[in-house]
Parts: C-alpha cells; sequence; structure tokens
C-alpha cells in the first residue's frame, strides 16, 4: 500500500509545533492537553490540522499520529532521539570533533 504524504504545505504556529514535539514523544492527546493546559478537544483539532498541512489523510487502515510523528521527524529532526539518549543513524563528528547531523535540528 503506497502512502502519500507531501512536504508541508505551509508554516506551522508555535503551538502546533509543540504539539507535534510531545506527539513524538508518545504523549496521548490526554497527556497533551494536561501538559498544555488545554483541553483535549484542542488537541485533536490541532493534530488534524498539522495532518492536513502535511497531507495526510486518515482512510482507516492507517494510524494518522504515527505518520504525522514520521512526517514532522523528517520535516523537522528528531529531538525524541536526544530525550531517549539515541543517537541519530545520519550523525556524524565534525572537524572539531562536535556531532553533526543535517538532518537533525538542534
Amino acid at each position: 500500500m503506497a502512502l502519500e504524504v507531501n512536504i508541508l504545505l505551509r508554516e506551522l504556529t508555535p503551538f502546533e509545533k509543540l504539539v507535534c514535539e510531545h506527539l513524538c514523544d508518545g504523549l496521548t492527546n490526554g497527556a497533551i492537553a494536561r501538559t498544555t493546559a488545554h483541553t483535549e478537544k484542542v488537541i485533536e483539532n490541532t493534530v488534524s490540522r498539522v495532518a492536513h498541512a502535511f497531507s495526510i489523510k486518515s482512510n482507516g487502515e492507517v494510524n494518522v499520529r504515527v505518520l504525522l510523528a514520521l512526517a514532522y521527524r523528517a520535516h523537522f529532526g528528531d529531538k525524541a532521539f536526544d530525550k531517549l539518549g539515541v543517537a541519530c543513524s545520519h550523525l556524524t563528528v565534525g572537524p572539531n570533533g562536535e556531532q553533526i547531523c543535517a538532518r537533525h535540528t538542534q
């Protein structure tokens, strides 16, 4: 089954990015709502808007949240690696010994 996920169609708001960061950390909508002091409905709507921005559509056979996390990480990098202590597979050592990854935003 081929899925079509487009490059981000518009800029995300800071709140949309925050929700996606929490989503990438594996938090449920309820947990994100508690963390951000919003309602679950606000979080549901935000997740839906961001999925739409990536052209991710629910078809009953895919998990939109998983695809959204993958699309978000592919576009913005993956700070979740830092939180989990997992080395990014794109990581190289720079000339001064620093770790560099063009796809992993700091």
